[in-house]
């Protein structure tokens, strides 16, 4: 099956010279959720408004269900539901009527029923007929939401959807989320919560100066790219590692107390069993240890601070 969005040699640099965007390739795949990570300034939400047909490439191609989003905007468009990272709202229009005018705007045919459920999902029902200024700043972010719905949208691109809103609305949207996932929709996210993406997302890609740094399945890159930490509390402090410990991937906290070894998850096992076996022929004893797994988190700052 031919992806749903298939990016190829993007390019964008602006009229001050600046590329924000240095030839990115990317298919996403029909119903799953991809996350985008970076830093400020990225791409992320250049990458995003050029496949939403807002920003016009410098070079490249974009096919959002097999059309160019350049040539065929329209159809494009039909296809794809923004959550932007603006509020961007008529301010003294009630919430009813800003989501159903959403929905008339791309050529749908009244749907109160559709409104309606889209609205209680997002906990806005009750505040159907208030107008947006009369809302509170994570209200807004969730009308947002509630309009890029509307129109029944294939694929959704929600661009840092929860910065700055309470737990609540990250709780109802990703409940959103995964209902839509269920029913086909793809869904493109970037967040600054890498928490977030490591929860929802299938697959991660990291962004950092216009470049995709790596796209892959989540659980896979975490077993490639991440590390785990075995940590031995001493049962007498030392003030340096044994030479005949040097060939183990060691390093002794500052205060002499603990031992620390890196390791992949693969080397676990046999690797980890050589070295209790080590540690006991240099009569050295611990009576406490403890592991711990490096996060999305980890191998993102990782990642970044490798291609800076």
């Amino acid at each position: 099956m031919a992806p749903v969005v298939s990016i190829q040699k993007l390019t964008k640099t602006y009229g001050n010279g600046f590329e924000a965007l240095k030839g990115v390739d990317l298919d996403i795949e029909q119903g799953e959720i991809l996350a985008l990570l970076g830093p400020n300034g990225a791409g992320k939400t250049t990458l995003i408004s050029i496949v939403c047909g807002l920003v016009n490439p410098s070079g490249g191609q974009v096919l959002v269900g097999g059309h160019d989003v350049v040539r065929e905007f329209r159809k494009t468009r039909e296809l794809i539901g923004l959550v932007p990272q603006e509020l961007t709202t008529d301010m003294f229009e009630t919430v009813w009527n800003t989501v159903s005018f959403s929905r008339g705007l791309h050529g749908k045919k009244p749907n109160p029923a559709l409104i309606e459920k889209i609205l209680k999902d997002l906990s806005l029902w009750s505040k159907k007929d208030n107008t947006l200024r009369e809302l509170s700043g994570g209200m807004k972010r969730r009308v947002l939401i509630a309009k890029a719905l509307a129109h029944e949208p294939k694929i959704l691109f929600l661009d840092e959807p929860t910065a700055g809103v309470d737990v609540n609305l990250r709780r109802d949207m990703w409940q959103v989320v995964e209902a839509l996932r269920a029913t086909g929709v793809t869904i493109i996210l970037t967040t600054h919560y890498i928490e977030e993406a490591e929860e929802i997302a299938d697959r991660v890609g990291v962004i950092n100066g216009g470049k995709l740094l790596l796209v892959e399945d989540k659980t896979a890159l975490m077993k490639k790219l991440g590390r785990k930490q075995l940590r031995l509390e001493l049962s007498e402090p030392m003030k340096e590692l044994p030479a005949s410990l040097g060939a183990y991937n060691l390093s002794l906290s500052e205060d002499g107390t603990a031992l620390i070894h890196e390791y992949k998850s693969e080397e676990e096992q046999g690797g980890i069993a050589a070295l209790l076996a080590a540690l006991a022929a240099a009569n050295i004893h611990f009576r406490d240890l403890s592991t711990r797994q490096s996060s999305l988190e980890d191998i993102f700052v990782a990642l970044v601070e490798e291609k800076a």
